[in-house]
């Protein structure tokens, strides 16, 4: 439940529009609810502003569908990650107004109204890359982060980088995802004052092993204020992101703007 809907519960039993036994019933699954097999958690979006998240890779169906019910009955936004087409139709079916990403493989319903804020930028060293950029774009926007994306400006033509840095210097926060020799985002956390969140990506060839490569590069960046998250984590990167970038503001323009 989030804090609006909490607010507009409150003040329903104060203006006496609805019993206290009511809102105790409306209430009775906070914290959590006991599925058996999970416990869904409804105090997420009273502790950090966002309800908790489905990663579907490696779930029957069945039990994504029950934890589905579970979250969409306390309303507000919902993020299914890793989501193959199939489940993506059958969450759809119990939420019609969601909508599937495909390169991302997140199923999403935004929330209501849908106000961004802020300016995160979302770059790939390469269009491999994509899908883990996409990912945590989606996971960005949903949250209520203004994302914009750069892609496919890697190493191999860094020219194609050096041409846009004006947009760098914009953002409050940035994403860069790369597979390969994982370079890219220390050549772009040389450039910025902003925090660069790195996520290394599983796609390469043979000496890259699935990503690994990539992640040693990152983790021993020489230019200052990069983060690291784990091989293909475009979830955790959007998330992080969201959070950073709404640190200070209160409307949808910049800190101190």
């Amino acid at each position: 439940m989030s804090s609006e809907r909490l607010t507009r519960l409150l003040q329903q039993v104060r203006q006496g529009r609805m019993s206290v036994a009511a809102a105790l019933q409306r209430l009775r699954s906070l914290p959590f609810e006991d599925l058996g097999f999970a416990s869904p958690d409804h105090h997420r979006p009273l502790r950090q502003g966002f309800p908790e998240v489905i990663l579907c890779e490696g779930k029957p169906l069945a039990r994504i569908l029950a934890v589905t019910r579970s979250l969409l009955k306390h309303g507000g936004p919902f993020l299914a990650t890793r989501a193959e087409p199939a489940v993506a139709r059958a969450i759809r079916r119990l939420a019609p107004r969601a909508r599937y990403y495909t390169d991302a493989r997140v199923v999403a319903v935004p929330p209501r109204p849908w106000t961004k804020r802020g300016d995160v930028l979302v770059i790939t060293a390469g269009t491999a890359d994509i899908p883990v950029a996409e990912e945590a774009r989606v996971t960005a926007e949903v949250m209520g982060s203004r994302v914009e994306r750069l892609y496919d400006v890697g190493v191999a033509g860094l020219h194609r980088l050096l041409g846009r840095t004006e947009r760098l210097f914009d953002a409050r926060v940035i994403i860069v995802v790369a597979g390969m020799d994982g370079v890219l985002p220390s050549v772009v956390g040389g450039l910025v004052s902003c925090p660069v969140i790195a996520v290394p990506t599983s796609r390469g060839y043979g000496a890259s092993f699935g990503g690994l490569s990539a992640l040693l590069t990152m983790l021993n960046s020489c230019a200052a204020g990069v983060g690291v998250m784990n091989i293909d984590n475009g979830f955790g990167a959007g998330c992080l992101a969201h959070r950073i970038n709404v640190l200070g503001l209160t409307d949808g323009t910049k800190a101190g703007a």
